[in-house]
C-alpha cells in the first residue's frame, strides 16, 4: 500500500471509528501528509519502506525547521498512531513506530484576563446590547456564556438551541471524543441569553436561507463556525495584556483560574472543563499561586 493512501485510510478510521474531533483529524492529516512528502523526497512510496529511522528524521527535520515543542509531540502522536494501526491491519509485519519517542513539552502557564478587564468588556458589551442591534445581543451573550462555563469553542459552537435549559442555567455540551456533559451557567449569563434567543437570534434566523437548530448565529444567518469566535474574542482581547493567545481559550483559562481563586473544588472544575486528567486542570491552580506571588511581591515590604 503507497504511503498516501494509508494516511487517508486512517484519517477516515480516526474520523468515523475512533470519532476524533475535526480539528484532531485535521491536525494529524497535515502531519502526516507532511510525512508523506518527507518519505516521498527519501523514495520512500509504500508502507513497508517506512523504518525507524525514517521517522526518527522526519521529526529532527521538524525540529530544525522551527516547530514547537508541543507540535513535535502531536506529530509523533500522530505517526505512533498510524503505524500501530498499519501493523493491526496487517499492512505491515511490525509496528515501526512503538520505540520513537515523543519530545518532552515544557508547560507553560496559560494567560488570564483579570477579573476588573473582564468586568470591563462584558459591562461593554452589555451596553452595546442595549441598543437592541441583533450581532451586539449576540455577542454579549457569547462572551457572557464563554467567561461563565469554560467551554471549547467548538462545543460553543456545536450548541443547539435544545441544548440550553433556560430554568435550570444549565447547558449540554458535546466535548472531545463525543462525551456529553452539563455545564452550569450564572446569572449574568443567563439574561444575556434570553435577549439574544428572545430578540437577537430571531432576527438574524431571518437574515438566513435555511432554518437552523444553531444557538450562535453568523450576519448571514447560518450557524457561527470557531474561526468567526476565534476573530470576535481576539479583537476584544487585542487591547489587553493577556499574552499572545487572544482567542476564545483565553476565555476558558480565564473561567478556570478565577473559579480556583473564588475556592472551587478542583475535581468539580475538572468536569465542567470535560478534562479526561485532574493533572490538566492543576495547571490552572499554578496560574494562582503565580498570581499570589507577584501580588505578595509588589505588596509586602520585605518581599
Amino acid at each position: 500500500m503507497k504511503i498516501p493512501s494509508a494516511v487517508a485510510q486512517y484519517i477516515d478510521h480516526i474520523a468515523v471509528e475512533r470519532q476524533y474531533s475535526e480539528s484532531t483529524c485535521r491536525a494529524y492529516e497535515s502531519d502526516l501528509t507532511d510525512f508523506a512528502v518527507f518519505a516521498a523526497k527519501r523514495e520512500r512510496d509504500l508502507v513497508t519502506e517506512v523504518d525507524l529511522d525514517l521517522l526518527r528524521d522526519w521529526l529532527w527535520k521538524s525540529s530544525q525547521a522551527g516547530l514547537g515543542p508541543s507540535t513535535l509531540a502531536r506529530r509523533s502522536a500522530s505517526v505512533r498512531g498510524w503505524s500501530a494501526w498499519l501493523a493491526q491491519n496487517g499492512h505491515v509485519p511490525v509496528d515501526t513506530a512503538v520505540r520513537l519517542r515523543s519530545p518532552k513539552t515544557g508547560r507553560s502557564l496559560p494567560h488570564v484576563v483579570q477579573r476588573p478587564q473582564m468586568d470591563a468588556m462584558l459591562d461593554s458589551l452589555a451596553e452595546l446590547a442595549a441598543t437592541g442591534d441583533p450581532v451586539a445581543l449576540r455577542n454579549a451573550a457569547l462572551i457572557e456564556l464563554l467567561y461563565a462555563t469554560g467551554t471549547r469553542v467548538s462545543e460553543l459552537c456545536g450548541l443547539n438551541v435544545d441544548d440550553i435549559d433556560l430554568d435550570r442555567l444549565t447547558l449540554r455540551v458535546v466535548g472531545k471524543g463525543s462525551k456529553e456533559r452539563v455545564v452550569p451557567f450564572g446569572v449574568p449569563a443567563h439574561s444575556a441569553l434570553v435577549d439574544y434567543l428572545r430578540l437577537g437570534r430571531a432576527a438574524l434566523v431571518a437574515r438566513g436561507k435555511e432554518t437552523t437548530d444553531a444557538v450562535f448565529l453568523g450576519v448571514k444567518g447560518a450557524r457561527m463556525g470557531p474561526k468567526s469566535v476565534y476573530n470576535l474574542v481576539s479583537r476584544l482581547l487585542a487591547s489587553l495584556p493577556v499574552g499572545s493567545a487572544q482567542g476564545p481559550h483565553t476565555l476558558r483559562h480565564t473561567a478556570a483560574t478565577h473559579l480556583l481563586d473564588g475556592g472551587a473544588d478542583l475535581r468539580a472544575v475538572q468536569e465542567m472543563l470535560g478534562h479526561a486528567s485532574l493533572g490538566t486542570t492543576q495547571i490552572y491552580t499554578h496560574v494562582s499561586t503565580e498570581r499570589l506571588r507577584e501580588s505578595y511581591r509588589g505588596a509586602h515590604p520585605r518581599a
